[in-house]
């Protein structure tokens, strides 16, 4: 090779290896590509937990299944009572998003109302789960729902009547907190798969609680004395207190049919005392499914926008047996 070959071969190589450099090529010991985040673990979790209040034993159930699960599994949860005020839980949400908590796991006291609150927290990038109740909000707003059909269990509710009162008859409902998604859900669901020969003489909310269901059940059988064949509650703790006034009005245990949504340990002993005659199910213990989808939730995996639980429709027959393993 003459010496002016050599010459030019030598110049374009070195020529490539400026432009290379010139281009932003990495030199070779920054080859290396950064590591990756690392996920997060429960641990590493902190979690907004706003509940709306503590109306019921399923309320102080569910409360004490996320408490118990963050404990158990090392997250951090931040959590408030809002007495059943949607403005405590608005404000709560709020504070959460300024301390920058991973996700927030709201239980909605009432459907209407959360679209501003929930847009803040999306444009914080803070996942929201919806749990137990529902939301009337648009769906992209928060990242999940979780929790009970609540129209499924107005309808389980029916079916019951419909085999109780097959030829047919006059029943009341104490129904739940006015606006809030179990009450609308199992009040929709109720009607829709009730028989037509079943009337629904009056409704009155009881606010989910054992000392509003009372003067409701009172004033009910003064009202329509003689004309009751059975009565839709829409959670056990009203029914606990309606069957106070039932028996002060001289009523024995099935001279009345009734159903009661909730599954809770006082539902099951109203079961055996012969007041109910089926509970349909709606299961509190939502800590560990909550948790779980928080995690995925805050390592930015995908989760389903709706999960629901596992629930059945429970009977005197069974009552008795079951009791002792209910842990709600």
């Amino acid at each position: 090779m003459s010496k002016k070959l050599l010459y030019n071969v030598v110049a374009v190589l070195m020529l490539f290896s400026f432009l290379l450099t010139a281009c932003g090529a990495p030199a070779a010991e920054t080859q290396a590509a950064a590591p990756a985040a690392a996920k997060k673990t429960y641990k590493d979790l902190t979690v907004c937990f706003p509940q709306l209040g503590a109306e019921s034993d399923w309320r102080t159930a569910n409360t004490a299944s996320m408490k118990q699960t963050a404990e158990t599994l090392g997250v951090k949860l931040i959590f408030s009572d809002a007495q059943q005020k949607q403005e405590n839980q608005i404000s709560a949400i709020r504070s959460c998003i300024a301390q920058g908590v991973d996700v927030i796991a709201l239980p909605p006291v009432v459907e209407t109302g959360w679209d501003a609150v929930l847009q803040e927290a999306k444009d914080a990038k803070i996942p929201v789960i919806v749990v137990d109740r529902s939301v009337s909000a648009d769906p992209s707003l928060y990242a999940a729902h979780i929790g009970s059909d609540m129209e499924i269990e107005g309808k389980r509710s029916a079916a019951e009547f419909n085999k109780l009162l097959p030829n047919g008859g006059n029943i009341l409902e104490l129904s739940g907190t006015t606006g809030s998604g179990a009450a609308v859900g199992r009040a929709k669901g109720f009607r829709e798969a009730l028989n037509p020969n079943i009337k629904i003489l009056d409704s009155q909310t009881g606010n989910f609680t054992r000392a509003e269901g009372k003067p409701v059940m009172e004033a009910f059988l003064k009202k329509y004395a003689g004309q009751i064949d059975g009565v839709f509650f829409h959670n056990d703790d009203m029914a606990i207190g309606a069957v106070e006034a039932i028996k002060a009005a001289g009523i024995k245990p099935g001279d009345l049919k009734m159903v009661s949504i909730d599954g809770t340990r006082g539902g099951f002993q109203l079961m055996i005392d012969g007041w109910l005659q089926a509970d349909v199910e709606c299961n509190p213990l939502l800590g560990p499914q909550v948790m779980d989808l928080a995690l995925k939730l805050a390592n930015g995996e995908p989760v389903a926008h709706e999960a629901l639980t596992d629930e059945s429709v429970y009977y005197p027959d069974k009552a008795k047996e079951l009791l002792p393993t209910r842990q709600y």
